[in-house]
């Protein structure tokens, strides 16, 4: 069994029920750690709807709390979630604010002593197309 994540009458995505269970969970977390809806809808009848333009924000607000998470945890336990969001948003062909997420990149490495920081939105960007390849059929 899997469900379908739609956007109109365009599968997205076609993930088996375990995995669309945990990543529903997850955006239950996640629409409450950034305080706005995700745009995806409820599923029915093994069918979720995806709003575009609410999913977009949804996006955009993911990617710039993930870019100011300097808790090295936190950032690992939501790292897997923002990437499978992030080609989620590929596949649907949502434009990303990247340039945010490096302007907040470049501020904090000025900033900071960390030699693991540089380079996180370029890794975010490669895992986030690697997961489209698995994510599409």
């Amino acid at each position: 069994m899997s469900q379908y994540y739609d956007l109109g009458d365009r599968t997205l995505w076609n993930p088996s029920n375990g995995v669309s269970r945990l990543f529903m969970s997850q955006v239950t977390v996640y629409q409450a750690e950034v305080g706005l809806p995700s745009g995806i809808g409820p599923l029915e009848a093994d069918e979720c709807q995806i709003d575009s333009i609410t999913f977009a924000v949804f996006v955009d607000a993911l990617l710039a709390w993930h870019s100011r998470t300097r808790h090295t945890v936190m950032a690992t336990l939501s790292e897997g979630f923002v990437a499978t969001v992030l080609a989620l948003a590929e596949i649907a062909d949502i434009e990303v604010s990247w340039q945010a997420a490096k302007r907040t990149e470049s501020h904090y490495l000025k900033t900071a002593s960390d030699p693991h920081a540089k380079g996180w939105t370029a890794a975010l960007q490669q895992q986030s197309r690697e997961l489209v390849r698995h994510m599409t059929y």
